[in-house]
């Protein structure tokens, strides 16, 4: 059961990452075409200065995610993942987008939630060590 745990939980993680960090790299150099580029967001009513920090911050998610401790960090990277996907279903929604553009953010969707339910108790926050 754990070597199986630890199986979702890399996979779900390397394909969530790839996902972020490719998203990330074409949002931070405000290429046009593609998944979250500029002509994507200009669609979407976003400024294109969200471009670059939209990439940065995906960038830097993905690095805190996959690097060992930074439990804590790894939290914020997570919750972070969560509102800029929802953000993206919710987006293409409200302009009334054809469904094949749910495809991508959707599947983000599930694999952070793959990556955050199985990662390994080393990935966690342990609260009963928290002393208030």
């Amino acid at each position: 059961m754990k070597k199986r745990n630890t199986i979702i939980y890399w996979v779900a993680t390397l394909w969530l990452s790839l996902g972020m960090l490719s998203t990330g790299i074409v949002q931070l150099l405000h290429i046009k075409a593609g998944t979250g580029g500029a002509d994507s967001m200009l669609q979407l009513g976003y400024p294109l200065y969200m471009l670059t920090l939209l990439g940065v911050l995906k960038i830097a998610g993905v690095g805190i995610i996959l690097l060992p401790g930074l439990t804590l960090l790894k939290e914020w990277a997570y919750a972070g993942f969560a509102f800029v996907i929802t953000g993206a279903v919710y987006s293409h929604a409200a302009i009334g987008d054809h469904a094949a553009t749910f495809f991508g953010p959707l599947l983000l969707l599930v694999l952070l939630v793959l990556s955050w339910y199985y990662r390994p108790a080393n990935r966690k926050i342990n609260f009963t060590t928290i002393k208030s």
